[in-house]
């Protein structure tokens, strides 16, 4: 048995706090707003989410997450998704985000 497993709540699975004067800072979750992934464990990984990628001013290349609401929209689906990210997680490598093709794509589109 798990430590996760050994409880019947799931309040340790997010919270929001209202408090924030950021809050809310990702537009569009339509469950209940979780708090507890305010920094996403995934943005040194790759994942499904959408960021953009910048570069900082010492020449990193960055991700930036805020358009993502995966780690944010309601408790349960919130936390799901963060752990089956991080089941296998592989380092992000700086690249941008590949946009999945389409047939609606135009020819020589990216």
């Amino acid at each position: 048995m798990h430590p996760k497993d050994s409880t019947g709540s799931a309040a340790f699975k997010g919270f929001t706090n209202r408090e924030c004067p950021f809050y809310p800072c990702h537009q569009g979750v339509r469950r209940e707003f979780n708090c507890l992934f305010c920094y996403c464990p995934l943005i040194a990984y790759d994942c499904p989410g959408p960021y953009r990628v910048y570069t900082d001013r010492h020449g990193l290349r960055r991700k930036d997450c805020s358009a993502c609401r995966l780690p944010h929209d309601g408790y349960h689906a919130s936390w799901s998704f963060i752990q089956k990210w991080l089941e296998q997680p592989r380092i992000w490598d700086g690249h941008d985000k590949l946009r999945p093709k389409t047939s609606h794509t135009a020819p020589g589109a990216r």
